[in-house]
């Protein structure tokens, strides 16, 4: 009997069990929440992208999104980090700020 699968309903009508159908269900969503672009590489980066993916064990689009995204969180650091220099420049700390709590503060004896 031939029969098309299609979504949930079809997984459990044949008997896929509960955790099947939910795995499925997460997969299907990913891949359709997913973008399909193309990266222009030369042969030296592209080379060394395939041998860091078969090391991680990841295929090339894992290790290129992974890579991106920890990039992406250096950059937002960076921001907030030149955010914070900024306001501290613009208004600086006084020695009289923070001084009270030299009173009240156990530093250890070395």
């Amino acid at each position: 009997m031939a029969s098309t699968r299609s979504g949930k309903a079809a997984d459990i009508a044949l008997g896929a069990p509960p955790a099947v159908v939910g795995l499925l269900s997460r997969v299907r969503s990913i891949l359709h929440s997913m973008e399909t672009i193309q990266v222009v590489l030369d042969k030296a980066l592209l080379r060394a992208t395939d041998l860091a993916a078969r090391k991680r064990r990841l295929n090339r689009s894992a290790l290129v999104r992974e890579a991106l995204g920890e990039h992406l969180k250096r950059l937002a650091a960076r921001e907030r980090e030149q955010r914070d220099r900024e306001g501290y420049r613009r208004h600086p700390t006084s020695p009289e700020e923070f001084g009270a709590w030299d009173t009240v503060a156990a530093w250890p004896d070395e």
